[in-house]
Formats: C-alpha cells, structure tokens, sequence
C-alpha cells in the first residue's frame, strides 16, 4: 500500500518471510555469532510457522520497526515472537504454536547481522513485547482463514 504522504510502501511483516539478497550477504560477511537465551526470563518465546506468524504480527498493526522482538529461523521455517515472561502460556492451545518458557532456550544473534538460522527480524529494543492474548487471537484467526482458503 503506497503511503499517501510520501509515495513509499509500507513495509509490512509478511514482506520479510523470504530474507533478501542484502540480508543474505550480510550472513556471509559478518561474523555473526549466536547463542543460547533462556525463555522465561526476559520473555516467553512463541513459536509458528514463519509466514502465519508474519500475517498475524500484520493483522495486530503493530509497527515492524517498533523494537518488538521477532527471530526467524529460516532454516525450520519458525518464527519466534517473544511476549511477556510468564504469558505464553495463552498461546499454548493454538493449533500449530509452541511455547518456550522456563526452562526452555531459544538460539539468538549476539553479533552481527545473526544466521539463516537465528536472524532477528525486528531486533529487541524499547522493552515493548508482543500481547500474548492478541497474539493468540491473531493466529487463530490465521487458522480459521487457511481453513476457508483450503
């Protein structure tokens, strides 16, 4: 969607289920490294089919460029969104959703650019999370959509 002001598009979540030629050589590049977080701590990590997990953070309107914490793993086709510490567990019965929380690690970019395997999509920053609840609705409303479409 052009935006009326500026004649730009709106950069959308969905627009980064495929990382682009200049994410990719920033991969090669760098000397990215990643590591072990733990969930639970800081936050609770939901994980989804990355494009069902694109359109629900789009369908919610939040701002890509925001500060919430969002890690792709495009080697399994996983999306992470990290929410509140303690309330993932409302995403529990979401058909095709895993929770990762106490207990539970989740492989994240200490350096650089991150890996295919660990890249943040929109890197954590202004201590904003993503509402589980809202989370939870959005992607069941994915579900209820992917129904239909079948």
């Amino acid at each position: 969607m052009p935006n009326s002001s500026s004649g730009r598009r709106r950069v959308t979540w969905s627009s980064k289920a495929d990382p682009d030629g200049r994410v990719r050589e920033r991969w090669r590049r760098a000397g990215c490294r990643t590591d072990w977080a733990h969930c639970g701590r800081e936050w609770d990590a939901v994980a989804v089919e990355l494009q069902r997990g694109l359109d629900a953070l789009d369908a919610l309107g939040l701002g890509l460029n925001r500060g919430y914490p969002v890690l792709a793993d495009y080697l399994s086709n996983r999306l992470y969104v990290m929410v509140e510490p303690g309330t993932g567990h409302v995403c529990r019965d979401v058909p095709g959703v895993r929770v990762l929380s106490t207990g539970s690690q989740v492989l994240v970019p200490v350096s650089g650019a991150g890996t295919i395997a660990a890249h943040w999509v929109s890197p954590p920053g202004a201590s904003r999370l993503v509402d589980s609840g809202k989370l939870a609705t959005a992607l069941l409303r994915r579900v209820d959509v992917g129904a239909v479409a079948s």
